[in-house]
């Protein structure tokens, strides 16, 4: 399997990265970023590119991919709708339309969230972009595509989120989380299970394109389905 990984210096796209590295099936790694992931491996080859609505330049890197683990993403808080829907609907859509171009065969996992409103019709902004984002994705000619609904993530292996404040909260968190897991199994995962459970959709395939975090801890072999 050879993956392309986009935002892979953010904590998700870094934990999913540090899978795909440590998997036997997945052969290379391309990692499409603004700024370097940090990590070095014989499989791993970086792209940084700045205009992540525009993927002209680097059509030639999209080519010859079997998986696409698109791990950007940005915060609603003190966006207006049609700022964060610029930046969540619009700049994954360039990615997509470009990637499924250059790669037609390729399986797409979109990170999206717990909460997202596949209806599009909710009161809640973010939920309504992220829910056409998904519809939309869904709607490209894929070999298939998934969209995965995390709820919490604790940062595993060392990854570390860009942004102070939320690693400070992840920080205080991380002794809590075993609690959070007896108690809230289905609302809470880590960067090490959500990289396993792309790489498992792309190899095995799976009967929902609907992944929620209940889906996402028995892909990755924690719980029983």
């Amino acid at each position: 399997m050879r993956a392309i990984v986009f935002g892979g210096s953010g904590m998700i796209g870094q934990g999913v990265t540090l899978e795909c590295l440590d998997d036997g099936t997945v052969s290379a790694v391309t990692v499409v970023g603004r700024s370097p992931c940090g990590l070095e491996h014989p499989k791993l080859r970086e792209v940084l590119h700045r205009d992540f609505f525009d993927y002209s330049a680097i059509r030639h890197e999209l080519a010859g991919h079997d998986a696409c683990f698109f791990c950007l993403g940005v915060s609603a808080a003190g966006k207006g709708e049609a700022e964060y829907s610029r930046l969540t609907h619009d700049l994954t859509l360039a990615a997509a339309d470009a990637l499924v171009k250059a790669s037609p065969d390729v399986v797409f996992c979109y990170v999206s969230g717990a909460g997202t409103d596949g209806s599009e019709q909710g009161r809640t902004m973010w939920a309504r972009v992220k829910g056409r984002t998904e519809n939309d994705l869904l709607g490209l000619p894929f070999r298939a595509a998934f969209m995965f609904r995390p709820g919490y993530v604790q940062p595993l292996r060392g990854v570390r989120s860009k942004t102070p404040v939320y690693q400070a909260l992840y920080t205080v968190a991380a002794p809590l989380y075993p609690v959070w897991k007896r108690l809230f199994p289905d609302a809470v995962t880590t960067t090490v299970n959500v990289g396993r459970a792309m790489i498992r959709v792309v190899r095995d395939g799976y009967p929902r394109h609907i992944v929620e975090t209940r889906d996402i801890n028995m892909l990755a072999g924690e719980r029983k389905g």
